[in-house]
């Protein structure tokens, strides 16, 4: 299997994540030394209604890149990383698939296999969920739920994602091959998550060979899956990279299919 990674992208983002984590641990310091001033400096003159009202005004505002900075660490540098955990459920798939990561979003990672084309969103989170149908629900503390809040790691809604980001590289493909389906596909790469399935809209799988359902035997088995032709995979990889690949990942595609 080859994989295409958007690497410039991956790494841009994680630097502005670790750039607004320190950024977001200055400016509630600052805060911490303004609404402490007094009791550092009580030399200094002071307007005390301003005083008493400017750390609550600007307060506010240092949670905004706390929030971001959450968001962009549990997408960007959080470990296991799904391209990684990915790659390594899906070893042993033809040498004919490709799995694309980062490259066209909402659909984080793209596979094109014998088995067909698959758009995959997935969740990072642990901790106890359960899926009926297109319906999940967080099995965990009222207070455990706050702080994933603040964390940023509430799991939302899988299957509505899924399908979104199967619609998406429907619509990329359809120009190149209106009759293949891009079916969605959920992965949680956290091997901690506990979860109850029960008749899934969207497929859940794991990328792990000790977990059920796994990323593997899903393909494998290819019960629910739209199946592709040698031929009509290989062209259809071809015209894809060719319509939605940036010009250093065409060249570099073009180096990896000829290795």
């Amino acid at each position: 299997m080859r994989v295409e990674t958007n690497q410039k992208l991956v790494d841009r983002n994680r630097q502005i994540a670790q750039t607004l984590v320190f950024f977001s641990f200055a400016f509630l310091i600052g805060i911490f030394f303004l609404a402490n001033l007094p009791l550092f400096s009580p030399q200094t003159q002071i307007d005390m209604t301003l005083y008493s009202i400017l750390p609550w005004l600007i307060l506010p505002l240092g949670f905004i890149p706390t929030l971001i900075s959450a968001r962009m660490t549990n997408l960007w540098i959080r470990r296991p990383r799904p391209e990684l955990v990915i790659r390594e459920g899906l070893k042993g798939l033809s040498n004919k698939s490709v799995l694309y990561n980062y490259f066209h979003f909402p659909s984080r990672h793209v596979l094109i296999c014998p088995q067909g084309v698959f758009a995959i969103v997935t969740r990072y989170q642990d901790g106890n969920f359960s899926v009926n149908g297109d319906q999940w629900k967080t099995n965990i503390p009222l207070f455990s739920r706050l702080l994933r809040v603040m964390r940023s790691e509430q799991i939302g809604n899988p299957t509505n994602d899924a399908i979104t980001a199967a619609a998406h590289v429907k619509k990329l493909i359809a120009p190149i091959a209106p009759d293949v389906e891009v079916q969605p596909l959920i992965v949680f790469v956290n091997p901690r998550v506990q979860l109850e399935i029960a008749d899934p809209v969207v497929p859940v799988v794991f990328p792990y060979d000790n977990m059920e359902p796994n990323l593997k035997d899903f393909l494998r088995e290819g019960k629910n899956t739209k199946k592709l032709a040698n031929n009509d995979l290989l062209a259809l990889v071809n015209a894809f990279e060719e319509a939605t690949l940036p010009k250093a990942a065409k060249a570099k595609a073009k180096v990896n299919q000829s290795a």
